[in-house]
């Protein structure tokens, strides 16, 4: 099975191909802006790197969010533009579970996980995940005041040892649980999502459907813009 994955929703952009358990090709850039200008150019260099076409390909991989409206947006825009072109299902990951399963299993096995990716904003997106990854609550955008109580209404008791917290605010999100009375521990995956782990939760996560729906974005907040009073109409 051949994958080309891709994410540009948080602090990097990367791209990726897959061919039947192992990662052929990737480039990953860690950036804060200009998304956009570097995602297709990170593609169409891991095809040529591979020395592959599209029509050799059998999934499409892209992050879905939480992270940067506009890099989600790109993200998604170019997955199922490529999907309609190339005729090839795209499957959708959320950057959370992304840089979860970046995390060495022998570093989380028998850790509670914590991501924390930033927002931008004053709050954190984050969510817990138990050591085998499965989800232990659904994700939230959460003031750092509150990280440590959502952390303890997520494990409820369950967690061994200190939280393993990883994500681009790892640091930060560590010392708001400190002060909340929740023990904490930074892991050393990195803290953006990886094109090439995406690759592989796809590759464990594609039942073979080829008519899966497009892939749709992962908000936690609503947007900031706000449509102009009148429809943006001048007044009479």
């Amino acid at each position: 099975m051949r994958i080309l994955a891709f994410d540009c929703a948080t602090s990097a952009c990367s791209a990726a191909l897959w061919d039947d358990g192992r990662i052929v090709a990737r480039r990953i850039q860690a950036m804060n802006r200009g998304h956009g200008e570097f995602l297709v150019p990170m593609i169409i260099d891991v095809m040529a790197q591979a020395g592959m076409e599209y029509s050799d390909l059998d999934l499409l991989a892209t992050t879905i969010g939480p992270g940067g409206f506009t890099g989600m947006r790109i993200g998604l825009a170019t997955g199922r533009a490529m999907a309609l072109a190339a005729q090839l299902p795209c499957l959708g990951v959320s950057t959370l579970e992304a840089v979860a399963n970046g995390i060495d299993k022998a570093e989380r096995k028998t850790a509670t996980v914590l991501v924390c990716l930033d927002s931008k904003r004053a709050d954190i997106f984050a969510q817990a995940f138990g050591p085998d990854l499965s989800p232990l609550g659904e994700a939230g955008a959460v003031l750092p005041d509150d990280l440590a109580a959502f952390v303890k209404a997520q494990v409820k008791g369950n967690a061994d040892g200190p939280v393993l917290v990883a994500g681009d605010v790892a640091g930060r999100a560590a010392e708001a649980l400190a002060g909340g009375g929740v023990e904490a521990r930074l892991s050393t995956a990195p803290g953006a999502p990886d094109a090439a782990v995406v690759c592989a939760v796809a590759a464990e996560r594609w039942d073979g459907n080829v008519k899966i729906s497009p892939p749709k974005p992962l908000y936690l907040r609503p947007p900031d813009a706000k449509a102009p009073k009148d429809g943006g109409r001048l007044r009479p």
